[in-house]
């Protein structure tokens, strides 16, 4: 098992402890509560309805295949913004104060096809903590040894053409969630610096919801339906290309973009900053001024308020983006951002291009 990585704790007034104050002061002052308020159970609610109604309408309908196909495709995007707007800050605590709800929120997950306990693991526990650091987050391990995106990797020679089939591959993310990636975590022993040891329901946990959503997703479409099995087998792999596709580009977005760096450990196994300034370095937001990007995307695209701030509601990050921003320039730290979904787009793909080409290394 790999070593921890420890990062500095730093006397003083740091960024760190500055950043909280304002922003806890700015919830007190104005009397809000950190979690949802009625927009956000709002939005929870629509995008629960848009799931059940999709899937009812999909499993019972006699629609043509083409219409069933588009739908299908809708189900897919609908799948990842509930996993972004309910279950991600719900595992995270920070949808209510009541841990009941949470944990209802949490288990939604299991309907989307990823296991929340695993998901806490590997991205409220390492990914939070040992953001973009080689060999620590496994959440920028997107199919190793066929895409880099740093220069710890080795160069491989079909690695100059990643910044096309990088795509693509971003749209079988889901497929490996649903048949591979929650095994695999959760069965190695170790995700990066820490030891797997499960309560013993949660090996339960992992293969009966794992059945159940193969069953409403494959079983019951197969029994239900009046398709071929294989027809059937289209349409779930084609969901999950939508979920998948949707799900892989927000993650690199808000990561992988020019600007972002991937620090690694001195000689001692310690990093050279202190968190929450690592934070700064490595992580990135986008279209911060899209109401439709802040809607739908669960506040992931603003990954930096999201990382500072994870026990925050989602729904009040354009809220403290502000205090964040100028405490940040006034500590002399930067504040990664593209104006638009397009602009990190177009910033990842140069990211690709650049660490495919020998140059690199």
């Amino acid at each position: 098992m790999k070593s921890k990585a420890k990062f500095p704790c730093l006397p003083g007034n740091t960024f760190y402890a500055e950043v909280r104050r304002r922003v806890n002061n700015d919830f007190k002052e104005n009397n809000i509560s950190i979690n949802a308020n009625l927009l956000m159970w709002a939005k929870a609610c629509l995008f629960l309805i848009l799931f059940l109604a999709l899937y009812l309408t999909i499993l019972l309908s006699s629609f043509h295949t083409a219409i069933l196909l588009s739908l299908t495709i809708l189900l897919g995007a609908v799948c990842a913004f509930i996993g972004f707007n309910i279950c991600h800050d719900a595992i995270h605590g920070s949808f209510s104060s009541s841990k009941r709800i949470n944990s209802f929120f949490s288990f939604l997950f299991n309907m989307v096809g990823a296991n929340p306990y695993v998901w806490n693991i590997t991205h409220n526990v390492v990914h939070h903590t040992y953001t973009n650091i080689p060999g620590h987050d496994e959440d920028i391990e997107v199919a190793p040894g066929l895409i880099r995106i740093c220069t710890e990797d080795k160069l491989k020679p079909h690695q100059r053409f990643q910044q096309w089939y990088a795509f693509p591959l971003y749209s079988l993310a889901s497929l490996s969630w649903v048949f591979r990636k929650d095994y695999k975590k959760f069965f190695q022993k170790s995700v990066g610096a820490c030891k797997n040891k499960h309560p013993k329901v949660e090996y339960f946990n992992l293969f009966f919801y794992k059945f159940l959503y193969y069953f409403i997703f494959i079983g019951l479409p197969i029994l239900i339906m009046p398709l071929a099995w294989w027809q059937v087998a289209i349409g779930f792999v084609v969901l999950h290309m939508a979920q998948g596709l949707t799900m892989g580009l927000v993650f690199q977005l808000a990561h992988v973009v020019e600007g972002t760096t991937f620090p690694i450990t001195n000689a001692e196994g310690n990093m050279e900053e202190a968190w929450a300034e690592h934070q700064m370095r490595t992580t990135a937001n986008f279209a911060t001024q899209s109401p439709i990007s802040a809607f739908f995307l669960g506040g992931l695209n603003r990954q930096i308020e999201h990382h500072l701030f994870p026990k925050i509601c989602h729904i009040h990050y354009g809220r403290i983006s502000t205090i964040v921003k100028q405490t940040a320039l006034e500590f002399g730290l930067p504040y990664h951002e593209n104006s638009t979904f397009l602009a990190a787009l177009r910033s990842h793909y140069r990211i690709l291009k650049k660490m495919g080409q020998p140059e690199t290394i």
